[in-house]
């Protein structure tokens, strides 16, 4: 005797829950299966994925073995001589196919609970109806969806028969006997090849369950399957459609059928009457049927896996004989016309309704969140239908209908160039909902114990005196009881003290109080008692917004989909890029790689990592292009503010100047006055038309759209990382900003051409001006980028890419390229103290290496001074290091020199006052012991050679001086107070230890020291030469500068310019050079006897020169310029901090000075 069936002990709700659940890990592992490829005896290719292929499956000798596997299948006999081979890789082989073979075990498994559990609902003759059980309704019609989806992409599994066979075949060889399962598991494959037909064949029972389900949709398809015209005219969506309802719950008995998936409902439709078609006669089935068809051509079966369904379903019809079923594939074929011809269309409009119903929503509960309690039901609505629109718009343009379909589509349906627009209404009305959730949270607490406790009382006491019902059951009794008492006891308290909500005991309990109550010969029968049903069906609702509203939003908002149809998503993205309306909207492509991890699942966990790391990759390079795209429209404006800025450079006011000059002086012929005037700075902001659009208001434009993207969100988070899309903007423009300081130089080694610093200086202000203006469109701190680049560049690399900075750019300039010149061309470019500055004053023009250069627009303190701003006192010291390291190899240099001439030196050192024997011995001065005394060339070469040497010191270290005053003046006028600390130390600190420090830190704020300090820092680094005492030959070197001063005299370049107050060869230089030569020398190697070496010095230097007095005639004229050099005397005491005027006089007659500055002024005045 059979017992009867008692419906509390099935677990229906239980099962449907677990086998959804496990129906969809089965999808993700039969898609990543089939993506693998493994084996196709059609297409003989193997794995596509190399690094996931076995090697044994690349190997070609194996290519008839699985031939015979793929013809034999089921029906393998494992000791055929062709399936040797795999005995000898039979471990191999079970342990790579192992996965796969199970995966297929898993769905056999899966089939059976399946199947199960339907027959177990048939038998239970259980009422469906999406209205009143919704979640028993729903989960019944998702697990047939999830099932024949699934039987399906298994069907499309091109290798299925070859590796179950290598498996099966290979487990037998391993032990002795076939696996278990792979009978049935055969059987099944040969079933399922087409799988409709077996599926029609098991769902002929299924039908009277499944026909009510679908019959109950009706109620709620047509309504959300609306065009637009009818969705605006109805109001859907809209907020402000009746003003006075605002504040009330929207008024629907079937709350979550309101925001439930299109998509789903449509497979479930098409589908469930695919296996069903008998049924299609009823009228209402077939208007589902034909609504759905006409909505698309694409039906989704496991993300971006889809079918074309009117050719699979026309398919499967013909192959259904003696069931005449001509009428109904004619049918399919019209309405597929009518899908290709007005789908695309409808959808396009769709979307456009929805990009203005969601902005509203979104502006809306911005304004006034506290209508996320009442009005919490539209935005759920709003991104379901979102949703199912950009699935749809996926679907189809991933997969265009074939060719032979006459109906052209217009590639306007499918490109939305708007489509960002709406996916970041979508982010942005969950991002409200996230932001707010304890709004929603105070609301439905208050209203489940409030409302919905105190109304379900009243259903559940009008059950209990219901006269037509002898007795509540107990199970339901029970169930009522506890949902009452959990409702009922929550306050507002438990919200304030966030308390951890959990309301899913409650949801089970009511999908168990669905199982029970609709079944045949139910205690209680659902179907008497609607306004329970519906009621529960509002209080689940309520509950998950208070305890589910994150799943609850990724049920309805999720685009994981886009990590399928990646190729689409790169497109959306660079089509956003490209249409400045869309720019603002950008940041939804990295927000949306954060959904991707919503697409995986616990019984796939090998693709949670590669899902990963695709939705940071992407992520990353959204956010990268987007800052690269806001540092490209910032270089632009820059670019223009740059012109603008060199338009107001005092060099342009030139052609203002002649020309405001020319309108004084009469001109008989008028014709040659008549010329276009040029265009003055500031009228490029005259407007005439506030519609014209200038490019820079366009590119302000387009920065204020890109910057309210980078704004938008402070963290992005994907996957186990955290994205700050302005720490992104702001390290791209840390960059760009580095590379554009040193691009502004132009500086070009090969042609030695660079901007002047002035010109540079006045370009970083003017970008400087342009980033600081960003605080006004994004909220970054742009000191602090300011702060990370421009000390950067006082340093000879920056730490971005270690390339050369504007210090190390100018630094290499001025030294190899300025002062090189003026070096090598003795007379063309002469310091003059007078100018401030290193003055061109001749060109040669028969020289191919040297251009023209005005080295007073480069070496001037104003230019200096512009320097000293843009590398700072860093900069400039490295600058002086770099000088000091030119003058300490010259010194070397002249210490060789010395060493040749030591002997002489000495002589000459202690005959100073015998004329005759100085005369002698200045002869033999270049000579060495075994040349000849006649070898005048080498007499002369040394004396040059140390002039010559010591004149480039003397220039380096004007230059070294000019710079050090231009440092001074910027520092003093930054840092006042600053820097008058730093004087004081200099000047009252004692001559102690300390006195080295104090002279470091005054030198490097451009103070002027007695002796540089970076000067003894080179020289101190210098290695002994031969051996010789340093303090020997630094006094031989000072006599052997003093003996060679009078042949300057010699030289034609020599005169002395009183413009310039300087000598044509630079030779006025030379004072600089011989103090701080000595003073730096002395200091390190001597005891301290600057001053007394000094003065030994003079006395040599003035009497070489009074002999320049006693010459004969003949050799006056040779000496023509003694003058000029008499006045280097003067030069040289006035620049020594050890010498005095005194001290000139007792060894030299002032008379002599005196009518050498007349005489050299005089000659000045003529030349001019």
């Amino acid at each position: 005797m059979s017992r009867a069936m008692v419906p509390s002990q099935q677990k229906l709700a239980e099962k449907l829950t677990i086998l959804n659940d496990r129906g969809r890990g089965m999808l993700t592992r039969i898609y990543n299966i089939k993506k693998m490829s493994i084996y196709s005896p059609n297409k003989k290719k193997m794995l596509t994925k190399t690094d996931s292929k076995p090697a044994f499956l690349s190997d070609k000798s194996l290519d008839s073995v699985f031939k015979y596997l793929h013809k034999k299948f089921p029906n393998i006999d494992n000791h055929a001589g062709a399936l040797q081979v795999i005995n000898n890789i039979k471990q191999d082989v079970v342990k790579s196919l192992s996965l796969y073979y199970f995966t297929f075990v898993d769905i056999m498994d899966f089939k059976d609970h399946v199947v199960d559990l339907l027959t177990t609902i048939d038998a239970c003759q259980v009422h469906m109806d999406v209205t009143l059980n919704y979640d028993l309704t729903v989960n019944y019609l998702n697990l047939i969806s999830t099932y024949v989806s699934l039987m399906i992409l298994m069907s499309r599994v091109e290798d299925r028969r070859v590796v179950l066979s290598l498996y099966n075949v290979a487990y037998e060889y391993l032990n002795a006997s076939s696996d278990p399962s792979f009978p049935r598991l055969g059987q099944m494959v040969i079933d399922y090849d087409i799988p409709l037909r077996k599926l029609s064949e098991e769902f002929v029972p299924h039908s009277r369950v499944v026909v009510p389900a679908l019959l109950s949709l009706h109620k709620i398809y047509p309504k959300r399957n609306l065009p637009a015209d009818q969705m605006r005219a109805t109001g859907m969506l809209s907020l402000l459609a009746e003003p006075l309802k605002i504040m009330n719950v929207p008024n629907t008995d079937m709350v979550q059928c309101e925001y439930l998936s299109l998509d789903s409902m449509e497979k479930w439709i098409i589908f469930s009457m695919m296996l069903c078609h008998t049924y299609l006669q009823e009228a209402q089935l077939w208007d589902l049927w034909k609504t759905a068809l006409q909505s698309g051509y694409i039906v989704q079966l496991c993300r971006d896996e889809v079918l074309h369904i009117h050719s699979y379903i026309n398919t499967f019809f013909e192959s259904l004989k003696g069931h005449n079923l001509h009428k109904r594939i004619t049918e399919v074929k019209d309405l597929q016309h009518q899908a290709l011809q007005s789908s695309p269309a409808i959808h396009r409009e769709r979307r456009k309704f929805l990009r203005s119903a969601l902005k509203e929503l979104a502006l809306i509960f911005t304004d006034q969140p506290g209508l996320l309690g009442p009005k919490g039901l539209y935005v759920f609505q709003a991104l379901a239908v979102a949703r199912d629109e950009i699935h749809w718009l996926l679907r189809h343009f991933d997969n265009p209908p074939s060719k032979k379909h006459t109906v052209k589509l217009s590639q306007e349906d499918f490109v939305d160039r708007q489509l960002p627009e709406l996916l970041f209404n979508m982010e942005e009305l969950k991002s409200l909902l996230r932001k707010y959730n304890q709004v929603v949270q105070r609301y439905f607490v208050q209203y489940l114990a409030g409302y919905d406790a105190v109304l379900l009382n009243q259903l559940i006491q009008e059950i209990t005196n219901d006269s037509n019902l002898a007795h509540c059951p107990e199970d339901e009794s029970v169930i009522l009881s506890s949902l009452y008492n959990t409702i009922a006891g929550l306050s507002v308290k438990q919200v304030e003290a966030n308390e951890v909500f959990d309301f899913r005991g409650v949801r089970l309990d009511w999908f168990r109080l669905q199982a029970y109550t609709s079944v045949s010969r139910a205690g209680l029968v659902l179907r008497d008692h609607q306004d329970l049903g519906k009621h529960l069906n509002m209080i689940v609702f309520h509950t998950k917004l208070v305890d589910y509203l994150d799943e609850l939003i990724n049920e309805t908002g999720d685009l994981s989909i886009y990590c399928f149809y990646h190729q689409i998503f790169e497109h959306q993205f660079k089509q956003c890029m490209e249409f400045p309306a869309q720019h603002r909207f950008s940041i939804v492509f990295p927000i949306i790689c954060g959904h991707f991890m919503n697409a995986t699942h616990e019984l796939c966990p090998e693709e949670r990592h590669s899902i990963g790391t695709t939705s940071v990759q992407y992520a990353h390079w959204f956010l990268k292009e987007m800052s690269d795209e806001v540092n490209q429209v910032i270089t632009a404006i820059c670019e223009e503010q740059c012109m603008l800025n060199y338009k107001l450079l005092p060099k342009h006011s030139a052609a203002s100047i002649l020309q405001s000059s020319n309108k004084h002086k009469k001109n008989k012929d008028k014709k040659k006055q008549v010329g276009p005037e040029e265009e003055k700075p500031g009228t490029e902001s005259v407007r005439k038309n506030r519609e014209n659009f200038t490019r820079m208001d366009k590119l302000h434009m387009a920065l204020t759209e890109l910057c309210y993207a980078i704004n938008h969100c402070n963290v992005i988070q994907v996957w186990e990382h955290g994205f700050v899309p302005r720490e992104f903007f702001i390290q791209h423009l840390e960059t760009r900003f580095n590379k554009a300081l040193v691009g502004m130089m132009m500086y070009n080694p090969d042609t030695s051409e660079i901007a002047k610093p002035s010109e540079l200086l006045s370009s970083v202000k003017a970008i400087m001006s342009v980033l600081q203006g960003l605080e006004n469109y994004v909220q970054i701190d742009i000191a602090r980028v300011f702060n990370s680049v421009l000390p950067q560049q006082t340093q000879a690399t920056d730490s971005f890419n270690g390339e050369k900075t504007i210090t190390a750019n100018y630094t290499n300039w001025y030294l190899e390229v300025l002062l090189r010149r003026v070096t090598v061309n003795i007379g063309q470019i002469v310091y003059s103290p007078n100018h401030k500055a290193f003055v061109t004053v001749a060109t040669d023009n028969n020289s191919k290496e040297n251009l023209y250069l005005a080295a007073e627009e480069y070496a001037d303190l104003t230019e200096l001074r512009a320097l000293a701003e843009l590398i700072g006192p860093y900069g400039m010291r490295y600058l002086g290091e770099r000088l000091m390291g030119h003058v300490a190899s010259q010194v070397d240099e002249l210490k060789k020199l010395v060493i040749q001439n030591k002997e002489v030196l000495f002589n000459m050192r202690t005959s100073f006052d015998k004329p005759e024997v100085m005369r002698d011995l200045f002869r033999r001065l270049g000579t060495g012991p075994v040349k000849q005394q006649g070898n005048t060339k080498n007499q002369v070469s040394d004396v040059d050679s140390v002039l010559m040497r010591m004149t480039i010191i003397g220039i380096l270290l004007s230059f070294r001086s000019l710079a050090q005053d231009a440092l001074l003046d910027v520092l003093e006028d930054r840092i006042p107070f600053l820097m008058a600390s730093v004087q004081d130390l200099q000047h009252f600190v004692p001559n102690m230890k300390d006195t080295k420090v104090v002279n470091e830190m005054a030198s490097a704020a451009g103070l002027s020291c007695d002796i540089d300090p970076l000067l003894i820092s080179a020289l101190r680094s210098q290695k002994n030469v031969a051996n010789e005492s340093d303090y020997e030959l630094a006094c031989l070197l000072m006599v052997f500068v003093a003996v060679s001063i009078p042949t300057l005299a010699k030289k034609d370049v020599s005169v002395f310019k009183a413009s310039l107050e300087g000598n044509l060869s630079n030779c006025h230089c030379l004072a600089k050079a011989v103090n701080q030569i000595a003073g730096a020398l002395f200091t390190i190697h001597g005891p301290g006897d600057v001053s007394d070496r000094l003065q030994e010095f003079l006395a040599l230097a003035s009497s070489s020169l009074l002999r320049l007095g006693q010459s004969q005639e003949q050799e006056k004229e040779t000496f023509k310029n003694r003058e000029s050099v008499y006045i280097l005397l003067d030069l040289i005491v006035q620049e020594s901090p050890y010498l005095t005027m005194d001290l000139l006089e007792s060894c030299f007659p002032y008379a002599l000075l005196r009518n050498a500055y007349h005489t050299v002024y005089k000659a000045s005045a003529v030349d001019i």
